[in-house]
């Protein structure tokens, strides 16, 4: 997936938005901030998210975050790869989403950075 089409929070997540659903993941200067990844706490298919809401955790050699989702939505998908091999987002961050959700406020888009401004906000 190239970064530049897709949408971000200074939280460092990404959204790639095709029609009414947007794969969400964590970019790479999460990753390689994180360090190597160990663990995902992923939610289940049919759960309901607001935006700036924390839907995932992710645990690393070096700490634990939340995840927060950049738009709200239903959950549709749920990266499973990952509950075995979380490394695969430390390989290629934005080849690995980690949900898939069918957005309830598709305008809530236009508030999300796009990729000159959140490599500014870096």
């Amino acid at each position: 997936m190239n970064k530049n089409n897709l949408l971000y929070l200074e939280t460092h997540e990404w959204a790639f938005i095709e029609g009414n659903i947007a794969k969400i993941g964590i970019t790479s200067y999460a990753a390689m901030h994180l360090g190597d990844i160990v663990f995902f706490d992923l939610p289940e298919v049919g759960q309901s998210f607001k935006k700036g809401e924390v839907f995932a955790a992710v645990e690393s050699v070096k700490s634990a975050s939340d995840l927060y989702l950049p738009l709200s939505g239903k959950i549709v998908s749920v990266n499973t790869k990952l509950s075995d091999e979380p490394q695969l987002v430390n390989e290629d961050p934005f080849g690995n989403f980690i949900v898939e959700i069918e957005l309830t406020n598709p305008s809530e888009s236009a508030e999300l950075l796009n990729v000159a401004d959140y490599e500014a906000a870096l």
